[in-house]
């Protein structure tokens, strides 16, 4: 039967545990809802090169249609699992998943960038929604001897849901249509709101906090206004006032975001929790960490589609290796904490991580995936299963029981917007080196000024840019084979500055002495 009003569970020390012919389903739900948003972050970036040539995008349009998605997903994440504490976990969940489903739609039926964008901030919303929820609904309806096996389950099968999605992403979009990769959340999602509503108890905290409404409107639009200044640069420029007032606002409203956390009485960021000299390390080391991991996956599926020729479903298929290896070395990785301690793996762990990116940087066009980009992608899974489970075992050990949740839940955000803001800041560098490297490459081709002014004035959409149509056909592939060029030069410098971000993150923890 669906639970009553009756049903409403108050979380306590000793917890709540539901009935055990529940606990399969409640796992069912929450896997296959938080599944929903995690997929989406990694298959959507798979789908990029068709979106840019579908919907006649640019670089700065498809860097919108993950940025809008991480921008909102981010900044609420920690205000969605406040929300489940005062209004109940499950109704917030189904709340996030209902939202997450008709933004989904919104986003299949977009017949322009511009209202998939709108439909993506809104899935984004949805997500906050529903990913706090997930782990809050398992953590409030299992009992201390069974919720570690429980949040167990839960990792490892969003980890083999995370890992397939980006295959089928692929095969949709190769035999179907990108519109798809959104249309299948639909019937994922009315199958967990009716799991949900006919066999998830209602819970929430015994202690009601505010919500700090303040602290999430000024952090959104701090956020918000770096990104959008970072983004635009590349079409408008750093001397336009939009560009620079959006820079300053931003700014301003990071700052105003402080001042607030620092005031009120239930901070959505306790401030207090950075006086641990570890756990301000480990969220630094998250920052620099998630900020290589976020442009990678965004360039990486554009490198092989639009420059190495591989089809939607291979792209997919090339990251597989990664996190498989993530997911099959997790308790190896958990064991190493029990025998050395958080500090040892996180001083190694990004060392192997940055010569993962420091491999990327090396292929150029032609060679097969199996000598190119395969060592590479097994350096770098290697390297972040060595990290992952180290940095969970500090975040959580540097701040007393009663702030554990905080503790992840500012750490999952900081890693969230670590990857939206490098995309904002390391998708300027990227398209600024391709577009240096163009001009060099296309003086030596005897173009006309207005060919090679055509041709600049598409330089934003990378790899994808559409030739002139005055071209023959031995001009055209000369041109090609330039453009190509570029690409994985300004590729292999992004993956270079990620080399620098990976081994910082690791000087972090030598410093920090976490």
């Amino acid at each position: 039967m669906k639970p009553s009003h009756d049903d409403v569970v108050t979380e306590s020390k000793t917890g709540t545990p539901c009935k055990a012919e529940a606990r399969p389903w409640i796992l069912a739900a929450t896997i296959l809802g938080s599944s929903l948003a995690f997929i989406d972050s990694t298959v959507v970036n798979v789908a990029l090169p068709a979106l840019e040539s579908s919907l006649h995008a640019n670089i700065v349009d498809v860097q919108w249609v993950v940025e809008s998605y991480g921008l909102f997903l981010g900044a609420l994440i920690l205000v969605g699992g406040s929300f489940g504490d005062v209004f109940g976990r499950r109704l917030i969940f189904v709340i996030g998943v209902t939202i997450f489903a008709i933004a989904s739609a919104a986003c299949g039926f977009a017949s322009n960038i511009h209202q998939l964008n709108i439909a993506r901030s809104i899935q984004g919303v949805g997500a906050a929604f529903l990913v706090p929820g997930s782990l809050a609904i398992i953590s409030a309806s299992f009992d201390e001897n069974s919720r570690g096996q429980a949040i167990g389950t839960w990792s490892g099968f969003t980890a083999i849901t995370t890992a397939i999605g980006p295959v089928l992403g692929g095969w949709l979009i190769e035999h179907a249509s990108w519109r798809w990769v959104f249309f299948i959340n639909i019937p994922l999602a009315v199958v967990v709101i009716a799991i949900s509503l006919w066999h998830i108890p209602e819970s929430r905290s015994a202690s009601v906090r505010r919500i700090d409404w303040l602290g999430a409107l000024v952090g959104t639009i701090g956020l918000g206004g770096l990104v959008f200044g970072f983004v635009e640069s590349t079409n408008l420029g750093w001397n336009n006032p939009l560009v620079f007032g959006s820079l300053i606002v931003g700014v301003a409203g990071i700052a105003g975001f402080v001042f607030n956390e620092a005031r009120v009485s239930s901070p959505m960021v306790p401030l207090a929790l950075f006086r641990s000299r570890t756990f301000s390390g480990a969220n630094l080391l998250t920052l620099f960490l998630y900020s290589g991991i976020g442009i990678f996956f965004f360039l990486f599926p554009m490198n092989l589609i639009q420059v190495q020729g591989y089809s939607a479903a291979a792209t997919g298929a090339a990251v597989l290796p990664l996190i498989l290896l993530m997911f099959s070395l997790s308790r190896w990785s958990g064991g190493l904490v029990a025998r050395y301690g958080p500090r040892v793996p996180l001083i190694i762990g990004p060392l192997i991580v940055a010569a993962g990116f420091v491999l990327f940087a090396v292929p150029s066009t032609g060679s097969s995936y199996w000598k190119t980009f395969f060592p590479a992608i097994v350096v770098l899974g290697f390297g972040m299963a060595v990290t992952v489970a180290p940095l969970t075992t500090a975040v959580m050990g540097s701040v007393d029981q009663d702030h554990a949740g905080t503790a992840s839940g500012i750490n999952n955000a900081v890693a969230r917007v670590a990857g939206v803001m490098a995309i904002a800041v390391f998708g300027v560098v990227m398209v600024r080196g391709f577009d240096f490297k163009l001009t060099r490459e296309l003086t030596h081709l005897g173009l006309s000024s207005n060919t090679l002014q055509e041709i600049h004035s598409r330089v934003t959409r990378l790899a994808g840019l559409e030739l002139p149509s005055n071209l023959d056909a031995s001009a055209a592939a000369a041109v090609r084979s330039a453009i190509h060029r570029p690409f994985v030069f300004g590729f292999r410098l992004v993956m270079l500055i990620c080399a620098g971000l990976a081994a910082a993150s690791s000087a972090v923890v030598w410093l920090a002495e976490i």
